[in-house]
């Protein structure tokens, strides 16, 4: 079992996942977040197309992480071990792009390191074009003052718009659609309070892991599944080192 970020790099993932099927091991990696109640939510009303075709969305990650965080251990910051903004911090939420709405067809960014003393990037940005159409962004940076702002996602559809924000898309600030559910009643429950980035998902995912080892349940994220954001993030890292648009999948 692997935390985020499986790999730095796309074919230290890839030998990963080679590695764990010659052994006949599994592979977990950890991605807590699908399981909080308010993703979990959204995730139900984009698989019974209650959105219709989605048209925008919008990931920002607005956080801090003082020169102090990174000076804690030699590790941190550097291209090696760690990652930037987008690998490191903002994970979980380029997870997000393929998980929520689907394969994307390509990618471009930028990164910059503009007030930290480290080897990656403490801000990135990014466009993403979905396959089935839809157009979005990624703004995130590490130098929010004086705290941790915002982690939040924005989809807009022919039939639906949802926001959930907070600290760490714990708030559900917008849910809106065309033709009610139960689940909008649902909805006005989920959102709920948190000390910390992490939220509540990691026991969750834990739970999976046990079940999958019993023979009880299919793993919710295998390193097939880690390979998918890892792509991502790949993608968009050689986006904003060449200048250049880095179509999805990519070839190896």
């Amino acid at each position: 079992m692997t935390e985020k970020p499986m790999a730095t790099r796309w074919q230290d993932g890839l030998g990963m996942v080679k590695a764990c099927d010659e052994a006949g091991v599994r592979l977990f990696v950890v991605k807590q977040n699908r399981r909080n109640a308010t993703l979990q939510l959204l995730k139900k009303a984009i698989d019974d197309k209650r959105f219709g075709r989605i048209y925008s969305v919008a990931i920002n990650v607005f956080w801090t992480r003082p020169q102090e965080y990174y000076d804690s251990a030699k590790w941190r910051g550097t291209w090696e071990f760690d990652g930037g903004a987008f690998m490191n911090q903002a994970s979980h939420y380029i997870d997000l792009l393929d998980w929520l709405v689907g394969p994307i067809e390509s990618v471009m960014a930028y990164t910059s390191t503009l007030a930290r003393n480290i080897e990656v990037e403490d801000s990135g940005v990014a466009t993403i074009r979905w396959r089935n159409g839809a157009l979005g962004t990624v703004n995130v940076t590490m130098l929010t003052y004086p705290k941790n702002l915002e982690g939040s996602i924005t989809i807009l559809g022919e039939k639906g718009t949802v926001r959930i924000g907070g600290v760490a898309v714990n708030e559900i600030q917008h849910w809106e659609f065309a033709e009610s559910s139960p689940d909008d009643e649902r909805a006005k429950d989920a959102s709920y309070q948190t000390t910390s980035v992490y939220g509540f998902g990691h026991p969750l995912y834990y739970d999976n892991v046990i079940k999958n080892l019993r023979g009880e349940a299919v793993a919710e994220t295998d390193g097939r599944e880690g390979l998918r954001s890892l792509e991502v993030l790949i993608a968009m890292y050689l986006s904003a080192r060449d200048g250049r648009k880095i179509n999805l999948p990519l070839d190896y």
